[in-house]
């Protein structure tokens, strides 16, 4: 009797382990109206629409970004396969507020749209984002960024006041900021290996420590000048010393 009430017990959580996945990996979708008000193609941006892919955004080569004016996500697609990202975020510090770190990057790669609905976005290699944390003891730095990423679905819908709206699933299906067409026509890098050097992390100083730094110079300036001026003088007052000798 035991026997049997743990057997069905078991059969019933396989059951639902099985219902789960099935559900997870479900059958082929229809890419059409009903599923999207467009095509995933071109350049999609969030809120404020500050943060767009393309040259304005960084340089993969120098390893430089330019600061958008507020945060935010971008997201181009190719009719090729082709993706490219521009991330601008804020994380908060639950256990000191005063601790924001900021995380700016850009990646690119090969995106393939499976039938279950999900996406596989696959990175070149050059990816990089810069991290400025006032409490860590490097508070600026850039390093590498390639991570594959997988989205769990993504639908389009037609948003009555700013047109096509793409909202993405990650891995655990929590929901992207939406995002909204800004170009039909993709803004991106050249879709290849941009940059052929590979790094781990490149510290960059803060502004406190450039002005710090330039004070100091200064200031080594200044030692040195008025030492070269002392020298002079000294110089001057042995020759006039030695001129009223020769006289005498």
């Amino acid at each position: 009797m035991i026997l049997t009430s743990l057997l069905t017990v078991v059969l019933a959580s396989l059951a639902q382990l099985t219902v789960a996945q099935v559900d997870d990996t479900q059958g082929p979708i229809l890419y059409d109206l009903a599923h999207n008000a467009t095509v995933i193609t071109g350049t999609w941006t969030s809120g404020s629409k500050a943060v767009v892919t393309g040259e304005g955004f960084c340089d993969p080569v120098k390893l430089t970004f330019t600061y958008p004016k507020n945060t935010g996500v971008s997201f181009s697609f190719s009719g090729d396969g082709h993706y490219e990202i521009a991330r601008y975020r804020f994380n908060g510090n639950g256990s000191d507020p005063t601790c924001i770190t900021g995380v700016i990057g850009w990646v690119h790669g090969t995106y393939t749209l499976n039938a279950n609905g999900s996406i596989w976005m696959r990175p070149f290699g050059d990816g990089f984002q810069q991290i400025q944390d006032p409490c860590a003891a490097v508070s600026n730095f850039i390093e590498t960024y390639n991570e594959t990423e997988y989205y769990k679905g993504w639908r389009i819908f037609s948003d009555p006041n700013d047109g096509p709206k793409l909202h993405l699933y990650q891995f655990d299906g929590s929901p992207v900021a939406p995002l909204f067409q800004v170009s039909t026509t993709p803004s991106m890098f050249p879709t290849k290996l941009l940059r052929n050097d590979t790094f781990i992390s490149v510290s960059r100083r803060s502004l406190e420590e450039e002005e710090e730094d330039l004070a100091r110079r200064d200031s080594s300036a200044t030692v040195d000048r008025r030492l070269s001026i002392s020298g002079v003088l000294g110089a001057a007052g042995l020759l006039t010393a030695a001129g009223v000798s020769m006289m005498l």
